[in-house]
């Protein structure tokens, strides 16, 4: 075959979308990447129980878009949020029963949209709390705010980094407890060639108040599938505390979740 042909047929198939695997696979390592610019909503579904003396138990299901807004070339800024519905039976003793909104976390990351020097990704911006909670104990009852980071590093098919941030209560119930509250989410994910993904991380959190950590350690497995052209993420993960506050949560809890994306 002559040259000339045989270099307009690499540059013609270099041309052709990409096999849908190769993108099935692209989508879900874009989910393991806190400021990727993509809209989604995942549903997130966790169990937790060994609360207080009578070993209360706790469901909550998470729901937190995730939409990234773009304001010139060069930046964009994501919009988190994670909103709490929660059912909870006897985590305080003998407290009974308690459904309804918890509080409302926001977090706002500016981030540059091209990777940094040696493929870092990051952002960072501000995190507030909002009490939306519709009964005292499924929240804090305190306007919060303070600043949140994140960065991270796609090798391949691996993923890794860190995200944290810290809130201070600036305003609300006075009978209520201050916050100043650390998180911090050390997180490690392998997504293979056919879209599966399999994840580690941490979401711990350090009570400056009462001198207290939370630390429970996740792992999941995720698996990304198209209902005709509707990306959707299933997951699916079990989770143990390694520490965890006085009359906190202990032993196993579970955690599932459904996620739509919508891809720009």
């Amino acid at each position: 075959m002559k040259p000339g042909i045989l270099f307009a047929a690499a540059a013609a198939a270099a041309a052709l979308p990409l096999p849908a695997v190769a993108q099935d696979a692209d989508l879900a390592k874009k989910l393991s990447n806190p400021v990727a610019s993509l809209i989604s909503v995942p549903f997130q579904f966790n169990y937790d129980s060994g609360y207080g003396p009578l070993d209360g138990d706790r469901a909550v299901l998470n729901i937190q878009p995730v939409i990234p807004i773009s304001i010139n070339d060069d930046w964009n800024v994501i919009s988190r949020t994670i909103l709490p519905v929660i059912w909870q039976n006897d985590i305080a003793g003998n407290s009974g029963s308690q459904f309804g909104l918890g509080d409302i976390t926001q977090s706002f990351f500016f981030s540059p949209k091209e990777p940094g020097p040696g493929g870092i990704v990051w952002g960072a911006g501000p995190v507030f709390l909002l009490p939306t909670a519709t009964d005292t104990m499924l929240g804090s009852g305190k306007w919060g705010l303070g600043p949140t980071a994140v960065v991270l590093k796609q090798d391949g098919p691996w993923t890794y980094g860190a995200l944290a941030n810290h809130i201070w209560s600036v305003a609300g119930n006075s009978d209520r407890p201050d916050i100043s509250s650390t998180f911090l989410q050390p997180f490690i994910s392998y997504t293979t060639p056919d879209a599966w993904t399999f994840s580690l991380n941490t979401e711990s959190t350090y009570d400056w108040k009462n001198d207290q950590w939370a630390v429970p350690i996740n792992f999941s497995v995720a698996k990304l599938l198209k209902f005709g052209e509707q990306p959707v993420s299933f997951q699916v993960g079990a989770r143990y505390w390694a520490e965890a506050p006085e009359n906190g949560p202990n032993g196993w809890g579970f955690r599932a979740g459904i996620t739509f994306l919508f891809p720009q």
